[in-house]
């Protein structure tokens, strides 16, 4: 089952939220590289780009303070690479790579929006993005800068839905928002099933039973560990985001 199919502040307490009248006030966003794609599947489209930094502009304007994680499957995704013979740990850090050119595409989408952006890398590069340093991410964020974090959790072996789960924990995010090709996470493939159930809400347990490919097994484990929340949504429905962190009942919340 694909992906599609399935997807204040520093205190890991202040994650116990859950969907209510008043929404959220800092989340964690989480998008695949295959996302900034499109239709092509591979690179970066730059209407879908526009579209997204749209999005994350309006939820900015209502005083929300966004981390964003991007993926880097568009360009090059590590796994496969590994399973045609290269080093996993080459590969892994070549698509760590990757994520840092979606991160400052989406950076400068943002900023031609007037939107205040820092990306920070876990991957020491300076000419490009700052360090990761949490203290200082959180602090950004204080600034309502939006936050991008690039080259995952600067080890290989680890997916960028894992460093979403880890980096919302650091930042005290509320809750991950994974922004997916599909309204929530169903029982089977919604794009090639069309009889699939969504489900409006599960439980961790839930999710890792039933093997749905919300994110995976160690990200779901860890968000279980610490009691934060993810939501998964529509990436291309207008105005999903708005209502999330507005705290309406869209998606699947998984808690």
């Amino acid at each position: 089952m694909s992906e599609s199919a399935s997807a204040s502040s520093t205190s890991s307490g202040s994650s116990q939220a859950s969907r209510g009248a008043k929404g959220y006030r800092r989340i964690l966003l989480k998008l695949s590289g295959e996302a900034l794609a499109g239709d092509a599947g591979y690179g970066i489209n730059t209407d879908v780009l526009e579209e997204i930094a749209r999005e994350i502009r309006e939820i900015h304007d209502l005083g929300i303070q966004i981390g964003v994680v991007l993926g880097g499957g568009n360009i090059f995704r590590g796994i496969k690479g590994a399973t045609k013979g290269m080093d996993r740990a080459s590969a892994d850090y070549m698509g760590m790579l990757a994520t840092v050119l979606n991160c400052l595409a989406l950076q400068d989408s943002l900023e031609r929006l007037g939107v205040h952006t820092r990306v920070q890398s876990a991957i020491e590069m300076r000419e490009l993005a700052e360090p990761y340093i949490r203290r200082r991410a959180i602090r950004h964020l204080e600034k309502n800068r939006v936050v991008i974090f690039g080259a995952g959790t600067g080890n290989p072996y680890f997916t960028t839905d894992t460093t979403a789960a880890l980096r919302a924990m650091e930042i005290g995010s509320e809750v991950v928002i994974k922004a997916t090709k599909v309204d929530g996470i169903y029982d089977a493939d919604p794009m090639t099933h069309p009889e699939a159930q969504k489900f409006d809400q599960l439980s961790y347990i839930e999710v890792l039973q039933r093997g749905l490919k919300v994110m995976d097994s160690t990200a779901i484990s860890l968000c279980m560990d610490n009691n934060l929340p993810i939501l998964v949504c529509s990436l291309h429905e207008a105005g999903a985001l708005k209502k999330v962190v507005r705290g309406e009942a869209i998606g699947t919340l998984v808690s």
